[in-house]
């Protein structure tokens, strides 16, 4: 999902200068702490459901379970992480630490949780369930303490914007990267040669580790933390965990949030295997125009095919996102939120009717999908946003890292309930991995990569416009308010 990883965050409680400017170099690196995240999102978000069943070699039950419970859990050690990162100190601040000693044990944990034990299905059921959950609790420690970094590097609100956007872009490179390369890097006789699937997967895994390792390095060394919380600030864990769950418009945001990671979670985890048992390998006749190695009458693959809409997905989100800015300023982040959220579902339902050989109409109504859901995303962090300065607002306090690695947990919590009923689905309608699937089962993939997801879709619409309390006219008066009383407390002495 894009946005795929980590939310942008508003900066502690501080008067910004307009002279803080970043370096053109700062910035670059700290989006690369996003494309190191976005390998391993992108790769449990769109492939980890066909690698567990179909590579690893345990149930579609067994996996769905696994993914669901261990992403719950593992949801829940955000919030400890959060307010653990805001409580860090060291010579080199309260988050970078983190990058640079999670980098290498998580491409280590990455490479484990990718390959293949000989084992029994026990074993090998208990290996899932060890590395899987070990490489989601790195990730949350290196990512939750990344993802705050952006709210004290600069307190200039027009430099956070840039970098904001340059880690958006990094985000979705990671996810590019992945939708593009690791089916060709893992398959047998692929780009790296493999002799089996197992090696093939594996082998990808070693080069992803060394390439997040060197990219979180780089964030560490062309990084530095320069905005401090108010020393008038007086909280506690009990204060922060009270002022999260009394905040009722942050409540709203999660659940919205849960059933849209629901709508994009059925939909991406079966997007593997409804193209490798229901579209199938197709015969594709490109424009005589485009490269030779593409034009004119060709087979295509279904890990060939997977991986282009995968990409599309990633690179049409991006332009969407980018699309984004002009229409919110236009009509407000509510309205565009359910504007372009309606259109993604009507997008997604019309899969309904694809038929295996219409690939031009499954690529077109995905385009539609992608470019107006893509950008839902940045919408709902730009919403968490107002959410803290709410709290803020009502409470006088700020606890940065806690509030959206809180909102974090939605995502996981969707992300891995998501993936995970996706599975138990397709298990409930006869799937079994490497078989020619029944007509039932077929049926039951191409629901999972519509109806079912649109539902999720329609129910999240319904939570956010009933309860969902802020809008543009509230959010400025709450914010002229918040900059009176900064201005206030600046110039009483400490």
């Amino acid at each position: 999902m894009p946005g795929c990883c980590s939310p942008p965050i508003p900066p502690p409680v501080t008067t910004p200068a307009p002279t803080d400017k970043l370096s053109f170099r700062e910035k670059v690196s700290y989006g690369f702490g996003d494309l190191a995240s976005c390998l391993y999102w992108q790769t449990i978000s769109v492939y980890l459901a066909i690698f567990y069943t179909d590579i690893f070699g345990i149930t579609a039950l067994a996996a769905g379970t696994m993914i669901g419970l261990s992403r719950s859990f593992d949801a829940i050690f955000d919030i400890v992480i959060g307010m653990l990162a805001d409580r860090t100190k060291s010579r080199w601040g309260k988050f970078r630490p983190y990058l640079l000693y999670t980098c290498v044990p998580m491409a280590v944990v990455g490479v484990l949780t990718f390959s293949v034990p000989d084992f029994s299905d026990k074993g090998k059921l208990i290996w899932a369930y060890a590395t899987f959950n070990a490489l989601m609790l790195i990730y949350t420690t290196i990512n939750i303490p990344y993802t705050a970094m952006l709210g004290v590097i600069t307190p200039n609100p027009i430099e956070r914007t840039a970098l904001s956007s340059i880690k958006f872009v990094g985000a979705f490179a990671g996810g590019i990267i992945i939708s593009a390369t690791l089916l060709p890097m893992a398959k047998v006789g692929g780009w790296l040669g493999a002799a089996t699937a197992r090696q093939g997967w594996q082998m990808s895994f070693v080069i992803i580790g060394v390439a997040a390792v060197i990219s979180f390095l780089i964030v560490f060394f062309n990084t530095k933390e320069r905005v401090l919380p108010s020393q008038k600030q007086e909280t506690t864990v009990l204060k922060d965990l009270g002022d999260l769950v009394t905040n009722r418009p942050w409540l709203i945001l999660l659940a919205t949030t849960i059933t849209f990671i629901f709508f994009v979670a059925l939909k991406g985890n079966a997007t593997a295997h409804y193209f490798k048992y229901f579209v199938g390998t197709q015969t594709v006749t490109l424009p005589s125009f485009l490269p030779a190695a593409i034009a004119g009458t060709q087979k295509w693959s279904w890990e060939s095919l997977v991986s282009i809409y995968n990409t599309m997905n990633q690179v049409l989100a991006l332009i969407g996102a980018m699309l984004v800015p002009l229409l919110a300023k236009r009509i407000g982040n509510k309205p565009a939120f359910v504007l372009l959220f309606v259109i993604a579902i009507v997008g997604t339902a019309a899969l309904y009717v694809c038929r295996p050989e219409q690939v031009f109409l499954i690529f077109g109504v995905n385009t539609i999908a992608s470019i107006t859901g893509g950008p839902l995303s940045a919408l709902l962090w730009a919403m968490y946003a107002d959410t803290a300065d709410y709290a803020e607002w009502k409470t006088g306090r700020r606890a940065t890292a806690l509030v959206f690695s809180a909102s974090i947990f939605s995502q996981k919590f969707g992300w891995g309930w998501g993936g995970g009923l996706s599975l138990i689905m397709l298990n409930g309608v006869g799937f079994v991995a490497n078989q020619v699937q029944t007509p039932a089962a077929l049926h039951g993939l191409v629901k999972l990569m519509s109806v079912y997801p649109a539902a999720f879709g329609a129910l999240a619409i319904l939570i956010f416009l009933l309860f969902y309390p802020l809008n543009e006219t509230r959010m400025m008066e709450i914010a002229a308010d918040l900059k009176q009383r900064r201005e206030a407390d600046a110039a009483v002495p400490a």
